[in-house]
């Protein structure tokens, strides 16, 4: 079935009482037929695209297998923040994940980072080349030598942007001192840390509430997720930096995905990879509008000089550091799509 993303749903973050409980969406009756049943753990909203998507393949899998396979969706840390579903994936205990490789997919697969460097990529036009291209195959490869299976298609999780609650950031020295959250990943520390920034590495099912209390002052987001975890409510300002531009691989547990046969393995991979395909449409028009409507909610915008932010980077050593930690082949890979770095 077919189903048209409804920008309307999403900012009213309204669902039905089914999907609301994370559980129990293919339908019912099929349960007792399936055999294979799937476990898919994300930490994003409820109301936020990627799940109104996955939502879709899973009942797409459901209807294409006759119901032999059946893909339960758990969003919004449902089963645990990330650190605790990538343990859960790894032993089996969950089939599918949607993880950033910058986040704590990189603490196993430390290449899968590389895409989430800072100012590397000034559209999408630039990141889709590239991420379902060489560099993206790269990627794929390194994450399946570490025992996991990735799907062919990345999903979007937006061009991220800098939330603060007391000084708007329009050059890299306002981010020095700032404590700053960010996601489990050397590559946000090492970055923000390059700035003069304290950032702090929390896993996002604990953001709001680290915001809430100060523990930290700012933090770094997509507009939709700032949105659907209404970051809005505890920030004030938003510098539109598109410091870096992040995306989920869909991964699967190897053993658990081979037990499952060929033919309903293409079915699982094809409504997954079309959901993505779906997803990737969602974020783009979103993020045309979501300015207008944070805007609304009292967040105050701004537009930095996103160049003096690289070149300071550069400055600091940070293209260079990493160049080192990645390899010449994965860095030329790199480069081949963004243009020299170093």
């Amino acid at each position: 079935m077919k189903r048209t993303f409804n920008r309307r749903r999403f900012l009213q973050g309204t669902t039905t009482a089914a999907l609301a409980t994370g559980i129990g969406y293919p339908i019912k009756s099929a349960r007792a037929a399936a055999e294979f049943r799937l476990r898919w753990g994300f930490n994003l909203a409820e109301s936020h695209p990627i799940t109104t998507r996955a939502r879709e393949a899973a009942e797409r899998v459901l209807t294409e297998t006759k119901g032999r396979v059946e893909i339960n969706v758990f969003p919004n840390n449902q089963l645990g923040g990330d650190t605790d579903m990538l343990s859960q994936l790894r032993a089996g205990g969950l089939d599918l994940f949607l993880n950033s490789g910058i986040n704590v997919l990189s603490t196993i697969v430390p290449s899968a980072s590389i895409y989430g460097l800072g100012f590397i990529f000034p559209d999408y036009d630039a990141v889709w080349k590239a991420m379902d291209g060489e560099l993206g195959d790269a990627l794929r490869l390194a994450i399946g030598k570490a025992n996991l299976v990735p799907m062919g298609k990345m999903w979007d999780n937006g061009f991220r942007n800098i939330t603060t609650s007391a000084k708007q950031i329009n050059t890299p020295a306002d981010l020095k001192g700032v404590k700053i959250r960010v996601p489990v990943g050397a590559l946000w520390t090492s970055m923000f840390q390059a700035f003069g920034a304290a950032p702090t590495a929390i896993n996002y099912s604990e953001l709001y509430s680290a915001l809430q209390t100060k523990i930290v002052d700012g933090q770094e987001n997509s507009l939709a997720n700032i949105f659907t975890a209404n970051l809005f409510e505890v920030q004030k300002y938003c510098a539109l930096t598109g410091h870096m531009w992040d995306a989920f691989f869909c991964v699967a547990n190897k053993r658990n995905w081979e037990a499952i046969p060929e033919d309903l393995r293409k079915i699982i991979a094809a409504a997954i990879n079309d959901a993505a395909m779906a997803e990737r449409t969602d974020m783009a028009t979103l993020a045309t509008s979501l300015r207008g409507d944070l805007s609304k909610k009292g967040l105050i915008f701004n537009e930095p000089d996103v160049a003096a932010f690289r070149e300071a980077l550069r400055t600091a050593g940070f293209y260079k550091e990493w160049r080192a930690k990645y390899g010449e082949e994965l860095w030329t890979t790199l480069e081949r799509t963004t243009g020299k770095l170093t």
